[in-house]
């Protein structure tokens, strides 16, 4: 027997061991026995396992793919396909090698929701939760932690080794059409969501790949423009958000973004990858690309990334090129393994893991209500308008919006639920009567529009209701249905998508015409007018703002979104929500609305340069240091109840590694809610230039009963009240004195104290890396006068 062989076999009994008592956790595997494996792999196996398979080239599900010759393949799928009520969305695999017991791996997420088709009364199987902006809104890490372990556990069962998810960008514009992925514009919210959901999934002992890194703002021309960021910016709000995650949460994997940044693609640069992300950062997982981006497959592996996705035979080829012209070596292709395996071992199916087809889904669906529920900002409530009083019980829902409901925007990262409750449905099972004529228009109005497009492909499909014109109902019309009804809801749904940039469109006339018509009907009878607003993220309300009584804003909040919105309307909920992004008065007051294109700009295969000229200065940073108006700041949201903030603590006047920081929270008003102190630290401006404050912590309180308190703890280390300085390539806090602001928005600051920082201290200094090549036009000079004045 030759030492080859002997290797081989001692290996396939290592791996068939090992899984037999693999724990959910996952498994270690000794770097000398990692090694043993690598060396048993033929050069055709090594490329397989670092350029995956998927897009479509993936093979039907219960088709195996296996090359004798080079013992590769992909597994039989037969498993989950075999029960009706699942579907799992593969959109990739990575090969294994039967032959030493690797095992293949399958990427995806359950972002396809099934019934069972003998009774269509049954809820999905599937759960469709909030989208990612929704989730920032609870503000509450515990609960996004339980979202994504139920998550975790639904992708577990069905067979799946990875989510594709979570997208935490910076939403930098509410043009961007994938923002509904994204958690905020402040990248502390953005990281530390991220990381409850990370955590929550990969508990269950699957995989999350956190997206899209970096800078990926824009999907106009996404794969071919160049995003031009300072360092500083770079730093502290488009990495920011990752590198929290990275540190808490450890995800299996990062996926990077399509397009460039300062001069090179993300998945082709050794300083992003390595210098920044595993060096300094310390992550330790698979770097992925996103699906069939541009780019050379050398040039990635050589600049860090680990698997290349899809995968393509052109990518195959170029690694056994550059292998015969010594461009790499097989060494380079070992370095990527290492990060591979031991990915692929610590899979489910790595560890041999059966899935039993078998979750909580009654439990899901409850948490995905609950979740929805408490992302809901109550933006206005004129006279205690909400929740509906005892008086009201028939409802006039007026617009297409109350009979069909957004679950999530589309693309990648779209939630399909085979059907979202509608604001229609929700109020009528929490006991309301809808007025018939209504019910009967819109419905028909509704169905005709799904009818009339129903070859449209399924991308699009779930898009041409928020799309498509409002029907354009007389005033006379609307006038009769006064007498009717109580009260009258108006649902505005919007959609964005990826590959669109049009995750923003204000009303249009029609529905301007609809909220006038029917507030001024509504109110000359003494009846009440509430708008839902069914949107991924940021909407211009100046224009409107002033005419109804009370305004919701529900998000996209997944396949439970309609009894979520009824529960807040009757008061079963006290909306507890706050917004995770600013509300400009104007779309122009945006400080990138200058540069961004949207689906107006231009489509070319050129790369397109993209300056970031507002540096840090992004949402509330950018209003609140230049005395911008906003019509809903930063953090805003009402509640049923009152809340007061006292007994603000420091553990200390001077700063010496850290600072504990308390606040009692008290529910000063009638019924329980729940309330988020938000903490923002005023810096002194010294040696660089700051933002007149910034999110430094938050907490929620559990539900508070009238008159109950609940103490909040946070901390501030050294690296909270730090500034990048891009001289110096660290984190450096200036010596003076520091404010710490308590409040229950950006504006709404109840409770103040102060600390002094002697010296200036440097926290960390890290590499010099990422400059951009192109000159930008700062505003800190505009800032700082500002300032003086």
């Amino acid at each position: 027997m030759n030492v080859r062989l002997s290797v081989v076999l001692l290996l396939v009994v290592l791996q068939a061991l090992l899984g037999s008592c693999a724990r959910h956790t996952g498994l270690q595997h000794p770097t000398d026995k990692l090694h043993d494996l690598i060396a048993a792999l033929t050069i055709d196996e090594k490329i397989a396992l670092i350029v995956g398979v998927g897009d479509g080239k993936t093979p039907p599900p219960g088709v195996p793919v296996y090359d004798p010759k080079s013992g590769i393949s992909i597994e039989d799928n037969t498993t989950a396909i075999k029960s009706p009520l699942f579907v799992p969305a593969v959109d990739g695999q990575v090969w294994g090698i039967p032959r030493l017991g690797i095992k293949s791996t399958v990427m995806g997420g359950i972002t396809i929701a099934s019934t069972n088709p003998k009774d269509s009364t049954q809820e999905v199987r599937y759960t469709a939760f909030p989208s990612e902006t929704a989730m920032a809104a609870t503000w509450n890490t515990p609960l996004i932690e339980k979202v994504g372990k139920a998550i975790g556990k639904e992708v577990l069962e069905s067979n799946v080794d990875i989510m594709l998810e979570p997208g935490l960008n910076i939403q930098r514009n509410p043009m961007c059409g994938r923002n509904f992925e994204y958690f905020s514009e402040d990248p502390l919210l953005s990281g530390k969501m991220a990381a409850a959901y990370v955590r929550g999934v990969q508990s269950q002992g699957v995989g999350a790949a956190i997206k899209h890194f970096a800078a990926n703002n824009q999907e106009t021309d996404r794969r071919s423009y160049d995003a031009i960021i300072s360092q500083r910016a770079l730093r502290e709000i488009y990495l920011r958000g990752f590198e929290i995650a990275v540190k808490e949460s450890h995800p299996w994997s990062i996926m990077t973004s399509y397009n460039k940044f300062n001069g090179y693609y993300t998945s082709e640069n050794p300083e992003l990858l390595n210098t920044v992300v595993r060096d300094e950062w310390g992550f330790d997982g698979v770097f992925m690309t996103d699906w069939d981006g541009l780019g050379n497959a050398v040039a990635k592996l050589r600049a860090g990334s680990n698997l290349m996705m899809s995968g393509s035979d052109t990518e195959r080829a170029e690694f056994r090129a550059a292998l015969k012209d010594k461009t790499i070596d097989e060494s380079d292709l070992d370095r990527s393994l290492e990060y591979v395996l031991k990915f692929k071992m610590k899979t489910p199916r790595g560890r041999g893991y059966k899935p039993s087809l078998k979750f909580d889904t009654n439990a899901h669906v409850s948490l995905s209500r609950t979740s929805a529920a408490e992302a809901i900002v109550l933006l206005k409530n004129n006279a205690g308008t909400l929740p509906f009083n005892s008086s009201i019980k028939t409802v006039a829902l007026f617009s297409k919006g109350s009979y069909f409901f957004v679950a999530s925007g589309s693309g990648s990262g779209e939630s399909k639920p085979v059907h979202s409750v509608t604001v229609n449905e929700g109020i009528k099972k929490a006991g309301y009567q809808v007025v018939k004529f209504l019910d009967e228009t819109y419905s028909h109005f509704v169905d005709t529009i799904l009818v009339n497009n129903r070859k449209v492909t399924d991308y699009f499909y779930r898009r041409i209701i928020p799309f498509h014109p409002e029907l354009d109902l007389s005033k006379a019309t609307i006038s009769r249905q006064v007498a009717e009804s109580d009260i009258a809801v108006i649902t505005i749904g919007r959609s964005g998508g990826e590959g669109h940039d049009n995750g923003f469109i204000p009303l249009d006339q029609t529905e301007l015409s609809l909220i006038q018509d029917v507030c001024e009907s509504y109110h000359a009878a003494g009846k009440k007018v509430v708008i839902i607003l069914n949107v991924g993220g940021f909407f211009e309300t100046s224009g409107w703002s002033d005419l109804p009584d009370a305004i919701l804003h529900v998000w996209q909040t997944g396949q439970q979104g309609g009894n979520a919105v009824a529960d807040v309307l009757k008061g079963v909920v006290t909306p507890s929500g706050k917004l995770p992004v600013s509300f400009p008065v104007k779309y122009s007051d945006i400080p990138s609305s200058g540069e961004y294109k949207g689906d107006e700009g231009p489509k070319t295969a050129e790369v397109l340069p993209v300056l970031y000229n507002e540096g840090i200065y992004v949402g509330y940073r950018y209003f609140d240091s230049f005395k911008i108006p906003t019509a809903y700041e930063f953090g805003y949201g009402l509640s049923y109840t009152s809340f007061e903030f006292k007994n603000l603590n420091l553990s200390s006047a001077v700063f010496n590694n850290q600072i504990l920081v308390t606040v009692t929270v008290k529910n000063s008003g009638t019924v329980p809610g729940k309330e988020v102190a938000q903490l923002y630290l005023s810096a002194p401006v010294s040696g660089i230039e700051k933002p007149f404050q910034e999110l430094r912590g938050f907490a929620k309180t559990k539900l508070l009963k009238p008159g109950e308190t609940q103490q909040l703890s946070f901390v501030l280390d050294a690296r909270s009240i730090a500034s990048f300085w891009t001289g110096k390539s660290a984190w450096v806090a200036d010596p003076g004195v520091y404010e710490v602001r308590i409040g229950a928005s950006s504006k709404d600051i109840r409770l103040k104290s102060t600390f002094r920082l002697p010296n200036e201290l440097v926290v960390e200094k890290v590499h010099n890396v990422l400059y951009p090549f192109s000159l930008l036009n700062s505003r800190l000079d505009e800032i700082s006068v500002n300032r003086k004045k």
